[in-house]
């Protein structure tokens, strides 16, 4: 399953606890969330990862675990541009990547997509970049894993997003601070 939208937890954003937060995003249409916060211990994370799988299962979604450390044994991975491949092969393995060089790498290894950012500027990481846009984005997806933009994409990108060759978009800041939010992205996606 390659994400179409994919909700990027960051506790720090969110004004409830977490589990709250997602799972108002769950029921505002996310079908698919991506537990970053790496800096929580690691039994906290998987306690948490289990209480989002509960969440997650009930309506098909999917749980992927931010990075390859302590990942539970069966549970897809995102990894970072700086990750090394797991020796064992998670069932689905994502990557961020930011240059045709770091999309060239995870299309070697065979992971099954990749994010892309940053899209536009952001809230969430100021100043990080250049953008992309709907050039940049075009001139990188094609060719290698499925594409999920990242970075700033706001519901009125989705069609852009996909247009450049984007297989999905994935959404932090945004549904973090309000997970309504995410009803707008899946009408967007719902209608492209």
């Amino acid at each position: 399953m390659i994400p179409r939208l994919l909700v990027v937890t960051d506790r720090t954003q969110a004004p409830a606890p977490l589990l709250e937060t997602v799972t108002a995003a769950v029921g505002s249409g996310a079908r698919a969330v991506l537990l970053r916060d790496k800096d929580l211990p690691a039994a906290e994370r998987r306690a948490l990862a289990a209480d989002l799988a509960g969440l997650l299962d009930p309506v098909g979604g999917l749980l992927v675990w931010g990075g390859a450390a302590h990942a539970p044994a069966g549970l897809p991975v995102h990894l970072s541009a700086a990750d090394a491949f797991p020796a064992v092969r998670p069932p689905l393995v994502g990557r961020s990547c930011h240059s045709a060089a770091e999309l060239a790498r995870a299309a070697a290894e065979g992971c099954d997509w990749v994010t892309l950012s940053p899209f536009a500027p952001t809230a969430s990481k100021p100043g990080y970049g250049p953008a992309l846009g709907t050039a940049g984005l075009a001139a990188l997806a094609r060719g290698g894993p499925p594409v999920v933009a990242l970075g700033g994409v706001r519901p009125g990108d989705v069609a852009g997003c996909l247009a450049a060759g984007a297989s999905g978009v994935a959404v932090m800041g945004p549904a973090m601070r309000d997970p309504a939010v995410v009803a707008d992205y899946c009408a967007a996606l719902a209608v492209a």
